[in-house]
């Protein structure tokens, strides 16, 4: 358990999520919960405006959970990358993956999560966080042993800001967790606003 909350709004959590490293980070921070993932189609949502595309994103895989764990405390999120006004999600093979790093390389893009909290019996807090990655820039042989390791593949944007990766950045403004994949400080707030009541 978190030594920062209340037993009860910590109790009974379920993470809408297959992501490893949303996993990852709960864990680090003590909470207990079962892992559901959501059947949303993403694919399937379009938007024109990325934070208002990730929220509801958010909150449809957090209905989509409640509704077999109508008792519990759903924690949803949604993350993308936009860079040029273009949005990337998750590459499909090497080709897109070499696509997404070389227009990162060299640029600024930000790493938008949407997150909710959603309880029972009808609760739901709703954030969405907002970071700046700047690339520096890249060489193709970079790129390509990048592609070589298989980490950009399940991640938003073709790359992991914890692994390899790291090593591409010069720096960012706003939350590194957000980066990962959950933005823990904002997760911590809507806590405390559930435990408000």
């Amino acid at each position: 358990m978190n030594p920062f909350l209340s037993l009860e709004v910590q109790s009974r959590l379920v993470l809408a999520s297959a992501s490893p490293r949303r996993r990852e980070i709960l864990e680090g921070l003590g909470f207990e919960f079962e892992i559901l993932p959501a059947q949303v189609e993403e694919d399937e949502i379009f938007w024109n405006d990325p934070r208002e595309g990730v929220r509801l994103l958010a909150e449809l895989k957090a209905v989509d959970v409640q509704r077999s764990r109508p008792r519990k405390t759903i924690i949803a999120a949604d993350t993308i990358v936009v860079c040029e006004n273009e949005r990337l999600g998750k590459p499909d093979g090497p080709e897109e993956a070499e696509e997404m790093l070389s227009l990162l390389s060299g640029r600024r893009h930000q790493v938008i999560t949407g997150v909710i909290l959603a309880a029972p019996p009808n609760k739901r807090i709703v954030g969405v966080e907002s970071t700046n990655v700047f690339f520096r820039q890249l060489e193709g042989r970079e790129i390509a042993r990048y592609i070589d390791t298989g980490e950009p593949y399940d991640k938003a944007g073709a790359y992991a800001i914890q692994g390899y990766a790291s090593v591409f950045i010069d720096r960012i403004e706003g939350c590194y967790f957000n980066v990962v994949g959950l933005p823990v400080p904002r997760l911590f707030r809507m806590f405390r606003e559930l435990e408000k009541g």
